[in-house]
């Protein structure tokens, strides 16, 4: 079974407008409403993957009575969600058909109570037990500490679980120095980490605080890798257009899946960055266009960098 942490999980709703203009009224031609939040991304696509999935995290509230209510729907994707008083945020996604571009809307998330963070710390050790891998994905919601991934780190390494984190700024910072074995931050994160806007450099200083592999994000130009095995660049055949949202969480899956199923690192940057470009033509997050995905694997080019 393979674990996916999103602490603060969401509702995603996805709008689709003809032309988005700002100071207009705009009519809306398709609306499409999904759990969401990373984890939960990365574990709808494992699942079509073939996987076995469970999540955790926290939802409460209307919104977050929706999201399980859906989530039950998805197969092969168990929840494990935490209940907490506060209601689970909603994320906006506003896709101009015309250009593919996307303008997001997210919301803060509940305020989670001590109590509420001890109850998910106690579950999430029982759960790591029958893990084979976790990934921590997203950001914090209002009242977890900012150092709560550097804590789901220790305990997943002291299971002996392999552990990817998937999230940015501070909690990124302190999460890398807890040593996880896997570390996916876009270009962005990762100079923000390191304070450099080369990404070779950037990967070898993101390494040297503590990740054991860094697998950075660089839009259309694909991914880089710096693991201990070697380091690689893949990239897709082309640029692809439409929704680029849980593109990202797609290639987490991707490199999760390879993971657990031993794939050396070539596969896995390829099965990542052939998810990433297919879930782009994909209607939302954590969804991916199968034929697509199955054309790109023949056609992503991994080198050695």
């Amino acid at each position: 079974m393979i674990l996916t942490v999103t602490l603060n999980t969401a509702l995603d709703i996805t709008y689709r407008v003809r032309s988005l203009r700002p100071h207009t009224s705009h009519r809306v031609t398709e609306v499409t409403e999904r759990p969401g939040g990373k984890g939960l991304n990365v574990a709808r696509v494992l699942a079509a993957l073939g996987h076995e999935v469970t999540v955790t995290g926290f939802a409460g509230g209307v919104t977050g009575r929706a999201l399980r209510d859906q989530l039950a729907d998805t197969p092969g994707v168990l929840d494990a969600l935490i209940p907490v008083a506060g209601s689970t945020r909603r994320t906006i996604a506003v896709v101009d058909t015309t250009t593919g571009d996307s303008t997001q809307l997210n919301e803060p998330g509940p305020e989670i109570t001590p109590a509420e963070w001890a109850a998910f710390q106690e579950a999430y050790e029982v759960l790591l037990r029958s893990a084979s891998a976790v990934a921590l994905c997203g950001s914090l919601p209002p009242g977890v500490p900012v150092g709560a991934y550097a804590g789901l780190i220790k305990a997943a390494r002291s299971a002996g679980v392999p552990v990817l984190l998937d999230t940015s700024g501070e909690p990124l910072r302190r999460g890398v120095a807890a040593r996880p074995d896997l570390v996916k931050p876009n270009a962005y994160e990762l100079a923000e980490l390191t304070g450099s806007h080369d990404p070779s450099r950037a990967t070898q200083d993101a390494r040297r605080r503590g990740a054991r592999a860094i697998v950075a994000s660089l839009g259309p130009q694909g991914l880089l890798a710096l693991t201990p095995e070697g380091r690689w660049h893949a990239t897709p055949p082309d640029r692809e257009h439409g929704n680029p949202t849980g593109a990202g969480d797609s290639a987490v899956a991707g490199l999760l899946s390879g993971l657990v199923e031993q794939l050396p690192w070539p596969d896995r940057l390829t099965r990542a960055v052939a998810l990433s470009a297919a879930t782009v033509q994909a209607p939302a997050a954590g969804e991916f266009d199968r034929a697509a995905y199955e054309k790109l694997l023949a056609r992503v080019s991994v080198t050695a960098a």
